[in-house]
């Protein structure tokens, strides 16, 4: 491939929560434009390996890290063995979360802690973890991905609404401080996308999307791919402008 169409080339990205949908659609986008991926994932040892194969095969480096995110300890030993192997961590992509659909008053303190540990807490111990390194190169891409319910709150879920909503307001708060150091930080906001996901978590689409497309402008669901596009431009050097932001993409569903 020539030059032109690998303009990650050299860099080096960490996704979180990448050994399937929308963090491995990720992962493969950014090595398919030539970036050294790091796979992550919390259980699945197989999956993440399999994900890590298909970016090697792209002619790029990988390196599978099976870590808990919500764990600073773990966060830190994952982005140190990505410096060890690549030189450092260029681009991260905070990605993964657990949704769980549980009324307010049945949510209990141990729930609410876990679902602030990894949905938002993550992105923080990602962030306070990759930060150094990008302030030495003097060059970073931060993305944090949401989700149309951090915009738009939906019943019993108020744990995922903060977390989604907190997540890009980080994103804010990291671009204003590390803008001068060629660090930029955004959030990309899904909306309905078709993925791999726990049903019982998501009662509204027992009978399937069907009705739900009905209120999405343009009549369907989203690909993960669809979510990636939107994360390699944010990574990329003409997106050295656009900090701070976030990207919905939602086919209309929430302008």
């Amino acid at each position: 491939m020539t030059e032109p169409t690998r303009p990650l080339a050299g860099r080096t990205a960490l996704i979180t929560g990448s050994g399937q949908n929308i963090g491995r659609a990720i992962a493969l986008a950014y090595a398919r434009l030539g970036a050294n991926v790091v796979v992550n994932g919390h259980r699945n040892q197989s999956a993440i390996d399999g994900v890590a194969a298909e970016a090697r095969a792209l002619g790029v480096g990988a390196l599978a890290v099976l870590a808990d995110v919500a764990d600073p300890a773990a966060v830190q030993a994952m982005v140190d063995q990505a410096a060890a192997t690549f030189g450092g961590v260029d681009i991260s992509v905070s990605n993964a979360s657990v949704r769980l659909h549980t009324p307010f008053l049945d949510i209990s303190l141990e729930e609410w802690q876990r679902i602030m540990n990894s949905n938002l807490n993550a992105s923080f111990y990602l962030a306070r973890a990759v930060i150094p390194g990008m302030k030495q190169h003097n060059w970073g891409r931060i993305i944090h991905i949401s989700g149309r319910d951090g915009f738009m709150p939906i019943p019993n879920r108020v744990h995922n609404i903060t977390c989604k909503a907190g997540v890009y307001a980080m994103a804010k708060a990291l671009a204003i401080e590390f803008g001068p150091f060629g660090i930029t930080c955004n959030t990309v906001s899904p909306g309905l996308i078709d993925t791999t996901r726990d049903w019982t978590q998501y009662p509204q689409f027992r009978d399937g999307y069907g009705e739900r497309v009905k209120e999405i402008p343009v009549r369907r669901v989203g690909h993960v791919d669809e979510i990636a596009a939107a994360c390699t431009y944010l990574a990329s050097d003409v997106a050295g402008f656009v900090t701070g932001q976030v990207l919905h993409v939602n086919g209309g569903d929430m302008m």
